[in-house]
């Protein structure tokens, strides 16, 4: 069956509150991952109304998502990221990505986009709708990804180095860096040398004064997030939950597991976690 791409804006079936509804129904449809809805037609203290609130509820990465029909515009780049900007500062505790939807991305705006990328965490999506039938469906194409902030080894000042303060006021508290404090135990069994390297988007890890991150982690207000440099195996798989260890998505680019982890950690849970951080050390070489 031939599919017959139908303009959004153009039309006189479908408008904006369909796109949102739709997405609204199914974050998912979007590709960036299984998020769930916060809130739609959010409220914003003198200024308008986002259109949808996402979150991802492994992360709790939230995306403030703006909707434009037809071509991307000025206005549309503006709104969008002056929603993102207060969503953040109300809720800091939350990382943020603004994502842009339209049906048309221009090569001029995307150029006016990509010079924020990095700054800001920006996403554009193309969206077209498809007629089949008497039905509608919607697809989506990523055409800009936010900025990845990997964990910087060759070039380790660009990893904008930050302090303890930082991560206690800004992304975790007290407590979680508690809970970091006693996984660096952890390390420190399998590493002797290593010390934490606090950088403004994750905890690495340094020996002799040089990056070393088989281990890193990233604080939250309730949970630590503890990235573990190793490729994805059933073995490991099976480790992780026979000791009840929680696991979020695994980070392909970065072969690396990602494990929640919150106060109070069991025996077996600490032998697991020791074990597969040796395995780190082992692959990941030296120093850089």
């Amino acid at each position: 069956m031939k599919l017959e791409s139908v303009s959004i804006k153009r039309s006189t079936n479908l408008n904006e509150k369909w796109v949102q509804d739709q997405v609204a129904d199914d974050p998912s449809v979007l590709g960036l991952g299984d998020l769930i809805l916060k809130d739609k037609e959010r409220l914003q203290p003198n200024a308008g109304r986002l259109d949808l609130l996402l979150q991802d509820p492994e992360t709790l990465k939230r995306y403030e998502t703006e909707i434009q029909l037809g071509p991307t515009d000025e206005s549309h780049i503006i709104r969008t990221i002056e929603y993102w900007d207060i969503e953040r500062k109300r809720y800091p505790q939350y990382e943020h990505a603004a994502v842009i939807i339209a049906e048309e991305i221009t090569s001029r705006f995307l150029n006016v986009i990509q010079l924020f990328n990095g700054a800001i965490p920006l996403i554009a999506l193309k969206m077209t709708a498809y007629k089949i039938g008497d039905e509608y469906a919607l697809t989506f194409v990523k055409v800009l990804d936010e900025m990845t902030y990997g964990l910087v080894n060759e070039d380790e000042p660009l990893a904008e180095p930050t302090d303890r303060v930082f991560w206690e006021s800004k992304r975790g508290t007290k407590k979680t860096l508690a809970t970091t404090d006693e996984l660096m135990k952890l390390i420190n069994e399998v590493e002797p040398k290593a010390v934490p390297r606090y950088n403004k988007h994750y905890i690495g890890l340094g020996v002799d004064g040089k990056a070393f991150n088989f281990v890193s982690f990233m604080p939250r207000k309730a949970h630590v997030i503890m990235a573990i440099s190793l490729q994805k195996t059933k073995e490991f798989d099976e480790q992780l939950e026979q000791a009840g260890i929680e696991t979020l998505t695994y980070d392909s680019q970065w072969h690396q597991y990602r494990l929640r982890i919150e106060n109070g950690l069991e025996d077996k849970q600490r032998e697991v976690l020791l074990a597969l951080a040796r395995e780190a050390r082992e692959g990941f070489g030296k120093p850089a």
